[in-house]
């Protein structure tokens, strides 16, 4: 039952049993699933449970049950109703085909219950969910008769005016309708009969809604629709006749009355993938009205009748052969004796090969069965697959390799520090997030081989080392390595040590050397550390770079981009050649170095107090007064370690620019002498550029 709607205990009872002759007269449902039905109201009121009801009223029951509560929890989630997709999860929710069933029923009936309300707005969400869901489930299992009084009811409902301008001139036209059907059927008849072929003929008015759809899609008023109604023609032959006298008789028609070529439907040499068989054909009968004529055999009416579904695709709406096919079984389950026990075992396996989950905002998507978590991320977006580490499945958090199941809400759980691993290739399911996951372990390995390589090479420079490429060949070969990419692959990821690298380079380049002399191996007990060289007795005015992990004594240059100083917040940069600059934090290079160069970046930092002298470059602007530049440079000249380098003024309009390239020890100072120099009358800015 639609959540927007309430009604009473009473109301409910009363509706439940409204419900029950629906599915008995229009559908042919008995035994369970009307027993269900009439225990809907004891069971949302709590008046009965689940349990009560298996135990009370036996297990198909309970199941039909089961199934409609399962339906009603999908609905909280609040998905799109009017997608295909949503269609097929509300029928892989239904346990039991009979749930669907009771729920097109039940929607019939509330149609049918508010015409009267003055709720608009929940009038007008129902009848949405009878447009886009019911009427299209309604069509498909061949409950035609009730699709057409969903589709009528919600277009009555919709668009209020349309419906009743189309009912009115349908009554108004009624009589000469009706009459017309007969005066084009008659000949037909005659002349079809004449020829040998036992046949009966009918004429049917087309719904309102179809109608209006037809009004909407050429763009015409009432009038303007010219295929109000449709004549079909049903032999009654034996299966091995069926083509020719169904050919015979479309050749009757189309003698008779001109045909239209374009509107010629051939369902008849090449049956629709759902199995409906007819010829259709439109031609202009007499007052040069367009008929459209139908002809089929009782065999193919049957069929089509039964559930088939003949028009679902051809109507737009698009299907699966096999759903068309496994309704159909159960259409014709429901119509015979035997299989209403059969219907009692049944379950819904039409897509036991996959599932349907939801994002956080209730969008809906479509997995092979097994598929997982990281499936999901990268079904989203590449860059979500690639820092996924985890999920949150309806609130729970799980793992990557957590299994999708139909109806799951899904939320993706990422962090920026999580990479791509080849194990993931074999948690995947889906073709796209394994050529996703391919591509990213490409480009990371690519990345990692350039970073890895630069790092072998500045372990080099740092021991005076020339590495030259035909003896790293021989290297990577003697240690194993078929592919370069493999060996660089295998530094980046800490499996191969540098320093292993660089002595099997120096055995290959030198040769292993017999120890004399000095080069004998001693004991490390007979050396004493030397404090000093080991950079752990520095002095307490000494400037200290720390590199990376607390790494001392490392070359590096200060970049001349943003010239730090001692106190800056910096980092390194490692340049191709394998040398380190160092930047500061705010330098006008630092995003687009993180950005292409991320894994080049390593992280710096003072220590020790500031000793050396550092240069650094002031914009002063200020009023073009006598003086000014003097007060500046006595402010500087006063403090013994600052030295003025070089000074350039530019004087314009009664202002002056200029820089100033001052010699300082660390930021303390700067600071310091940036607040003096801006206590100067008449300066207007200064700023370190």
């Amino acid at each position: 039952m639609a959540k927007e709607f309430t009604f009473t205990y009473e109301e409910r009872l009363n509706m439940a049993a409204q419900t029950a002759e629906i599915l008995t007269e229009e559908i042919g449902l008995k035994g369970d699933a009307i027993q269900a039905v009439h225990l809907i109201p004891e069971l949302e009121t709590g008046h009965i449970s689940l349990e009560d009801v298996e135990s009370q009223y036996g297990e198909s029951v309970s199941r039909i049950l089961h199934g409609l509560d399962r339906i009603h929890q999908l609905y909280e989630k609040n998905p799109a109703v009017e997608t295909e997709n949503f269609r097929n999860l509300l029928l892989s929710f239904a346990e039991d085909m009979r749930v669907i069933l009771i729920m097109i029923a039940d929607r019939v009936n509330l149609m049918r219950q508010i015409r009267d309300s003055q709720d608009d707005e929940a009038k007008r969400a129902v009848s949405l969910e009878a447009a886009y869901l019911y009427a299209p489930l309604a069509h498909k299992l061949g409950l035609y008769k009730l699709k057409s009084e969903l589709e009528d009811l919600s277009l009555k409902y919709l668009e209020h005016d349309a419906y009743y301008l189309i009912r009115e001139k349908l009554n108004a036209t009624k009589a000469s309708r009706d009459a017309y059907i007969d005066r084009f059927i008659k000949p037909v008849e005659e002349k079809v009969k004449a020829a040998g072929i036992k046949c009966h003929i009918k004429g049917r008015t087309k719904s309102i809604h179809s109608i209006w759809q037809k009004m909407k899609k050429q763009k015409c008023d009432f009038e303007g629709v010219y295929d109000l109604f449709a004549i079909r023609i049903i032999i009654d032959c034996p299966e091995a006749q069926e083509k020719m006298q169904c050919w015979q008789a479309y050749s009757i028609v189309t003698d008779m009355y001109q045909p239209n070529p374009k509107r010629l439907r051939d369902w008849l040499s090449v049956p629709k993938s759902n199995g409906y068989e007819s010829l259709h054909i439109t031609v202009l009968g007499p007052e040069q009205k367009w008929v459209e004529v139908q002809i089929r055999t009782e065999r193919m009416d049957e069929i089509a009748e039964r559930g088939v579904a003949a028009h679902w695709r051809y109507k737009g709406v698009k299907g699966e052969t096999g759903l068309d096919e496994w309704l159909t079984g159960i259409r014709t389950m429901l119509e015979s004796a035997d299989g209403l026990e059969a219907m009692d075992q049944f379950k819904m396996d039409l897509y036991e090969d996959e599932v349907f989950v939801f994002t956080p905002k209730g969008d809906l998507y479509k997995f092979p069965l097994g598929s997982t978590v990281l499936d999901f991320a990268y079904h989203i977006h590449s860059k979500l697959g690639n820092q996924c580490t985890g999920g949150r499945i309806n609130g729970k958090v799980v793992s990557i390799r957590q299994e999708l199941k139909s109806g799951d809400q899904v939320e993706v759980l990422t962090s920026t520090n999580q990479k791509p691993r080849q194990e993931w290739l074999k948690i995947v399911k889906t073709s796209r997030a394994k050529s996703k996951i391919r591509l990213a372990l490409k480009e990371t390995q690519v990345k990692d081989g350039l970073f890895a390589k630069e790092m072998l090479e500045r372990k080099f420079k740092n021991r005076k080392l020339e590495m030259e490429e035909s003896a790293m060949f021989h290297v990577i070969k003697k240690m194993g390595y078929k592919e370069v990419s493999d060996f660089y692959k295998s530094i980046a990821e800490g499996v191969l040590d540098t320093n292993a690298v660089i002595e099997k380079y120096l055995e290959i380049k030198e040769g292993e050397k017999v120890p004399t002399g000095d080069n004998v191996a001693r004991s490390a007990e007979e050396f004493i550390l030397d404090e000093t060289k080991a950079g752990l007795n520095l002095p307490v005015n000494d400037d200290v770079l720390i590199i990376d992990r607390n790494l001392k004594g490392i070359d590096y240059q200060l970049a001349r981009c943003c010239s730090p100083i001692y106190g800056d917040n910096v980092f390194g940069f490692v340049t191709i050649n394998g040398g380190i600059k160092i930047h500061r934090v705010d330098c006008p290079n630092a995003p687009e170095l993180r950005r292409r160069y991320g894994y080049r970046i390593v992280k710096a930092k003072w220590s020790g107090k500031g000793a050396s002298q550092y240069s650094i470059t002031l914009r002063v602007i200020g009023n073009d007064d006598i003086g000014i530049v003097n007060n500046l440079t006595s402010i500087i000249s006063k403090d013994e370690k600052l030295v003025l380098r070089s000074i350039n003024i530019d004087s314009h309009d009664g202002l002056f620019s200029g820089n100033l390239e001052v010699m300082v020890n660390d930021t303390m100072r700067l600071e310091g002498l940036i607040k003096k120099l801006r206590t100067v009358k008449g300066v207007k800015q200064v700023e370190r550029i």
